[in-house]
């Protein structure tokens, strides 16, 4: 699944979890870093107006579907994907990196968040480390020379896997930056996961998840931050989804 933005084209490349797990595994393996991103309708609202963030997508290794929306899309264009939220991409991603010796990252959220997130994680993955953990201040700038400052920081702790849950583009952002100034470690945009596997947020419950209303329950639970953000997302939801069409007429490769 593709879409066509400012002239740019973004990509889902990564169909499903198989995939998704076999390509972090073989970068791991080899010591080679990377960039994932979880693509979902807020995305494509703020990469609209956003250049850096288009920028920042742009050097992403690994594009995943993080949103139903993606999924109806992605199969009404003939080339359909699994959806894999950022937040259930944690615990198979640590697994991976329990594994093959690969020391982890956390960085975003709150003090309280990723302690919690530390304890947990390294109580249901055995054999996981868990060896930096960073909340940066208000207002982080992820192009700054603290957000640079940041990534040496990871990198000197001897994590190759690096958690970021600074929310979009902000996240995004970072990985790119990552992905250049310390191109051995793999960077996994995750939003709130954090939060939630932490249980300082509350994610939706899973008949809410199951019914693909999981967007309704948090803008009933927190309308005033995400009620005009899921405005946005339906007020594009019915042009893409007119896109997809087209783009199932199209042969592939065109």
């Amino acid at each position: 699944m593709e879409f066509r933005i400012a002239g740019q084209t973004l990509q889902v490349n990564v169909p499903n979890w198989a995939v998704l797990e076999a390509r972090v595994a073989e970068r791991l393996a080899v010591n080679d870093g990377f960039a994932l991103a979880t693509i979902n309708l807020d995305h494509l609202v703020k990469l609209r107006s956003n250049d850096a963030f288009r920028k920042a997508y742009s050097a992403q290794d690994f594009v995943v579907a993080d949103g139903n929306p993606i999924v109806w899309m992605a199969r009404l264009a003939g080339r359909p994907v699994s959806l894999i939220p950022g937040s259930d991409a944690i615990l198979p991603l640590c697994r991976i990196a329990a594994r093959q010796g690969v020391a982890v990252a956390l960085v975003g959220s709150t003090p309280m968040t990723l302690a919690g997130a530390k304890s947990l994680l390294e109580s249901e993955v055995r054999d996981l480390r868990v060896v930096c953990t960073i909340s940066p201040p208000m207002g982080f700038d992820p192009s700054s020379p603290a957000a640079e400052a940041l990534l040496h920081e990871i990198a000197a702790s001897g994590a190759r896997l690096c958690f970021v849950a600074l929310g979009a583009p902000r996240q995004e952002r970072f990985a790119a930056l990552g992905r250049r100034l310390t191109p051995t470690i793999g960077y996994a945009g995750i939003g709130a996961g954090l939060d939630f596997f932490a249980g300082t947020q509350k994610r939706a419950p899973l008949w809410a998840q199951r019914f693909s209303l999981e967007w309704l329950w948090r803008a009933l639970t927190s309308p005033r931050r995400l009620g005009p953000r899921y405005l946005k997302c339906v007020a594009i939801l019915p042009g893409q989804m007119l896109r997809a069409m087209v783009l199932r007429l199209r042969p592939r490769g065109i």
